[in-house]
């Protein structure tokens, strides 16, 4: 039993390096370029006196902020486990993700609070040079933004998701600019401009919130949004030999990594070989839904528990877990 847990731990952890390993790669080609193209804007916003693609440099600046935060959350996630962090950095992912889901919802809040400023007192603006540096920027953030889409772990890490939909909240801001350069051009309409940030604003907290939501959950120990512990439990009770599941609890360590712990209740003239054994089922089963650290405790019918599938322990209670695993 002890071989197969292992032997699946490491195999998951290999690959789970080699992942961080394409995403750092991916991360650092994004943040070379975005990095640059931010100090094109910033000169060109100087020069052309345009305040929007100031903003626009400062969006991006954020933007490269988000990749360098998610490089360093890759490296400290790599460390290796330790006694007082038992699941090593990994984490860290998370905080990061939080921190830019959160600074997504800021951006927005402050483009709304800068685009209500502009309605009021509208700027005058260099159109031509905003329409030629915005346009630029477009294909700039499109490149970056289907390199980072090409990486295979974009849709399934949180903290990359966070990073890539900073650069795509950057695309729809060059998208924005470019419409309201044009109709301030074309009509002479100065409030396309605030117009189109707010509706960019709306987009980026939109992002932003469905981000904070992910990270929260995992960062509350919150049962992962595809499990379901009703079904996980009817799973675990298709052994033969188990005859009931409590204390059952699914959480999320990081992106891609699930972990659960519970209670099973055995025939109690078992051997300590047999216990093992429906152990090592119940990790066989569980793996097929993508649940990789499973730690069970065993237990006979004259358990002191309740039969409770979800814990229900108190300050004034207190459960002594002896693991096996």
């Amino acid at each position: 039993m002890h071989e197969h847990e292992h032997g699946s731990a490491s195999h998951h952890h290999h690959h789970h390096i080699g992942a961080h390993s394409n995403d750092k790669k991916t991360l650092k080609v994004s943040l070379t370029i975005i990095g640059l193209y931010m100090l094109v804007e910033v000169i060109g916003g100087w020069a052309t006196n345009s305040l929007a693609l100031l903003s626009d440099a400062g969006h991006m600046f954020s933007d490269a902020l988000a990749l360098l935060l998610s490089l360093v959350a890759f490296h400290l996630s790599d460390r290796p486990v330790n006694s007082r962090q038992t699941y090593g950095y990994k984490r860290f992912e998370i905080l990061v993700a939080a921190i830019n889901g959160l600074a997504l919802v800021f951006i927005a809040i402050m483009i709304v609070y800068e685009a209500i400023g502009r309605f009021i007192h509208p700027p005058e603006i260099a159109t031509l040079g905003m329409l030629t540096i915005s346009a630029i920027g477009l294909l700039i953030n499109i490149i970056v933004a289907w390199y980072m889409h090409s990486s295979t772990e974009t849709k399934d890490n949180v903290n990359m998701r966070g990073a890539f939909l900073h650069v795509i909240g950057d695309l729809l801001g060059s998208v924005g600019a470019i419409m309201a350069a044009i109709l301030m051009m074309v009509f002479g309409w100065k409030w396309a401009d605030p117009a189109a940030s707010i509706l960019v604003a709306i987009l980026i907290a939109f992002s932003g919130y469905g981000i904070l939501k992910t990270t929260m959950r995992i960062l509350m120990e919150g049962t992962p949004e595809e499990l379901e512990l009703e079904h996980l439990s009817k799973v675990i009770l298709t052994i033969p030999g188990i005859q009931a599941v409590h204390d059952l609890h699914a959480w999320t360590i990081t992106s891609n990594m699930n972990a659960l712990s519970c209670h099973i209740v055995v025939d109690g003239s078992l051997t300590v070989t047999a216990a093992e054994q429906l152990v090592n089922e119940i990790n066989e089963k569980l793996l097929a839904h993508n649940i990789h650290h499973v730690t069970v405790q065993t237990e006979s019918c004259e358990h002191k528990h309740g039969e409770n599938l979800l814990c229900c322990v108190s300050d004034h209670h207190n459960h002594n877990h002896n693991h096996v695993h």
